[in-house]
């Protein structure tokens, strides 16, 4: 009967092993992957500030083109106005302006 109880308690040990190891394996895995996603992240962060970067340095240049774009545009509607000023004085009745000027004139978008 000892022999049996042996070969059973050898038996449960060996399972044991098994089972920790199984967990170990496991457990190391897990820790292995926590640790790396903060590098992933820290790449991941670092694409995302470049691309901020670039879009901002764009974005920077867009407005100035945008504000140099707006300020030909003032300038030539003063000019045109004065034109037109110029017309009616003179007696020459000037032709209508295109809907869009005129509703930009209106609104002023």
């Amino acid at each position: 009967m000892n022999g049996i109880w042996g070969i059973i308690g050898a038996a449960i040990t060996v399972l044991g092993v098994i089972v920790t190891g199984f967990f170990t394996y496991r457990g190391t895995r897990t820790a292995a992957a926590i640790q790396a996603a903060p590098a992933a992240k820290a790449q991941e962060f670092a694409v995302l500030e470049a691309t901020v970067k670039r879009v901002d340095e764009e974005n920077g240049a867009l407005r100035g083109r945008l504000s140099r774009v707006e300020s030909i545009l003032r300038a030539c509607s003063w000019t045109m106005d004065r034109w037109r000023r110029q017309m009616v004085d003179a007696g020459v009745d000037p032709d209508p302006p295109h809907p869009l000027v005129d509703e930009y004139n209106r609104t002023g978008v």
